[in-house]
């Protein structure tokens, strides 16, 4: 009989003490834009008494009230954000996470498009980046054993210097900085380093935060890298370490597969895969400003050639800061077109 009596005993404070659990609550939305006022708090379950709490977005706190806390969110960069709540009750402490997706305050703008020139393009080059530096065309190609950096004459389309990879890589995106030429491998978690003048190799680089490598450009001062997701990285330019990086969203959701680069009057312009177009993004805070869609550049192309439907697709934006000209093409595609860019009322 006294080992019943002391078994029930247990069972019965065990119940007890599932009861007197605290369940805290973080009661915050899950998506705000960017121009809305955050409101986030605290409670439990059960209405237990909390004695206080500590708010947080990252590694930044935030005042409460309460339990209660607002924030104004327009400097913050766009896309995916951890809410903190560090819960003090009954001589305890309790962290409670939820994640918070940041997006655009509005829409992108709609662009559209004239052709100001066309120039003859190989078709053999699986265009993987592109770029206009001193009056000649820039371009790295993709595809094991097809894989080279290129300097390319504008108006002839004529490769003029060449220099290929080995068949092991998978060549993508280029930019020249500091003079030298920076370029990118898919998969091999590499980027190579060569003289502009030569081509030889003089240096390689790992990617440290970031699997795999789509676009590049540079800002005059740190390198931007893709990596075929919506995150956009900075990298150092003395080391080529990924120190940072904003994350490309519209009004209502994150755009991926972001591909080849260019560095535009202060906005990064970014092709996206497999959708012959081309996003105008915010390189404070991921923002994407405008959107012009060129399907109608690949519908040209089609009535003079076949493309592979899925992969022969626009890829490859160079400007001429100089001029102010913008030039794009596509992966096989046999033109290269000079275009202006102009917003649709």
């Amino acid at each position: 009989m006294l080992h019943k009596y002391f078994l029930g005993f247990t069972l019965f404070l065990a119940v007890i003490s599932c009861k007197s659990e605290y369940k805290f609550i973080l009661n915050a939305p899950k998506k705000i834009q960017s121009n809305q006022e955050l409101t986030i708090s605290i409670s439990e379950k059960g209405n237990k008494p909390i004695d206080s709490v500590q708010f947080s977005i990252g590694n930044t706190k935030i005042k409460s009230t309460n339990n209660t806390a607002t924030l104004n969110v327009k400097d913050y960069k766009l896309g995916k954000h951890t809410i903190n709540a560090l819960v003090f009750y009954d001589h305890k402490t309790e962290k409670v996470t939820s994640p918070i997706y940041i997006m655009a305050d509005t829409p992108p703008a709609i662009y559209s498009y004239k052709i100001v020139n066309t120039y003859p393009h190989d078709k053999g080059a699986y265009t993987q980046g592109l770029e206009y530096y001193n009056g000649f065309l820039y371009e790295g190609t993709g595809r094991n054993g097809e894989s080279s950096i290129r300097k390319v004459d504008l108006t002839t389309g004529k490769v003029l210097q060449q220099k290929d990879l080995d068949a092991k890589y998978f060549g993508e995106g280029i930019t020249i900085f500091n003079n030298k030429i920076y370029q990118l491998t898919w998969k091999g978690g590499l980027g190579f380093i060569y003289n502009l003048d030569t081509f030889e190799k003089e240096g390689e680089f790992k990617y440290t935060k970031s699997r795999e490598g789509w676009g590049l450009t540079h800002n005059n001062k740190q390198i931007i890298k893709t990596d075929g997701t919506e995150n956009i990285w900075f990298l150092n330019p003395e080391t080529l370490v990924e120190e940072s990086y904003i994350e490309a969203y519209t009004d209502t959701r994150k755009v991926e597969n972001l591909n080849e680069l260019e560095y535009v009057n202060g906005m990064i312009y970014a092709n996206v895969w497999q959708q012959n177009s081309i996003l105008i993004v915010n390189p404070t805070n991921g923002k994407v400003e405008g959107v012009a869609n060129l399907n109608s550049l690949k519908d040209l192309i089609l009535k003079e050639q076949n493309l592979e439907e899925h992969d022969d697709v626009l890829n490859g934006i160079a400007y001429d800061k100089e001029n102010n000209r913008l030039f794009v093409t596509g992966k096989h595609w046999g033109k290269l077109y000079e275009i202006e860019l102009f917003k649709k009322q």
